[in-house]
């Protein structure tokens, strides 16, 4: 398949990355590290007898990500998310959602003496508002908050060779909840599960995060999901920030085909710690 040489390719550059591009050993940080960060997105034009022709727009975009984690001698204990939402409105058309994303993630993790360590971890995914298929008339609702929403409980073990690059596996129960929605049929699975992390600060101002999640249910290699979740962030100024976020997700229950999702903002960034 295609899309697996693709993944594949990227755990290597990834692998590749945290090896080449680890900083010096430096003494760990004992107790909580915090980031927090909250922006906001405007996009606005008007056209008022404009010869050269056009349509009004407006757009806005809410971002918030944090990410809490308490590092000790034996354990560590990470809780991320992130919540992002917005809408568009082009002439006199109703507004419509253009974005809409929550991902609540805890993993802990028990120290055993190497880079090598047992983990047990919890994730929760879905979005917070309605969203519709815009190709029927009228419009029809397919999603709402926790319709679907995605649920995994997973238990194995994690290498972190470097500050760079995490990367864990092991078996998962996965839940999928299903209210009204019909793109998806409501269901519990048993698989295998695999993460990888990339956090990488290429420079002062700008940092790549880089998430590829695979749950696998171990009926064949087409049953394969896919979440890969890449945002590069790059500081303009001090409270300015470009924000290229691109997404790619396969799960056959869905769509026989890949999903890819891009997003390209420019805005008000303000980090809490």
């Amino acid at each position: 398949m295609k899309y697996l040489t693709v993944i594949a390719a990227s755990l290597l550059v990834l692998l590749f990355a945290s090896f080449t591009l680890a900083q010096e050993k430096e003494k760990p940080k004992y107790g909580w590290q915090r980031e927090m960060t909250a922006g906001v997105n405007l996009t606005q034009t008007s056209f008022d007898n404009w010869a050269q022709g056009g349509e009004s727009t407006f757009a806005w975009q809410l971002n918030y990500a944090f990410k809490f984690d308490n590092n000790q001698e034996k354990t560590n204990w990470t809780n991320s998310g992130k919540f992002n939402y917005g809408m568009t409105r082009v002439g006199n058309e109703s507004a419509k959602k253009s974005i809409d994303d929550i991902k609540l993630e805890s993993v802990l993790t028990y120290k055993i003496g190497s880079k090598v360590n047992p983990f047990i971890g919890v994730m929760g995914e879905s979005q917070a508002g309605p969203g519709y298929d815009y190709n029927a008339t009228p419009k029809v609702k397919i999603t709402n908050f926790m319709d679907p929403g995605y649920f995994r409980e997973s238990v194995g073990f994690g290498f972190k060779p470097n500050e760079i690059i995490a990367t864990r596996a092991g078996v998962s129960l996965k839940q999928t909840i299903v209210q009204e929605t019909e793109i998806v049929a409501a269901k519990n699975e048993v698989g295998a599960v695999s993460v990888t992390n990339l956090d990488w600060k290429i420079s002062d101002n700008s940092q790549l995060t880089s998430q590829l999640g695979l749950f696998s249910n171990l009926k064949g290699f087409d049953e394969i999901d896919v979440n890969w979740d890449n945002v590069l962030t790059a500081k303009v100024s001090k409270y300015i920030n470009l924000n290229f976020n691109v997404k790619l997700l396969y799960d056959k229950d869905v769509s026989a085909k890949r999903q890819i999702k891009q997003a390209l903002a420019v805005g008000f960034s303000y980090s809490f710690f």
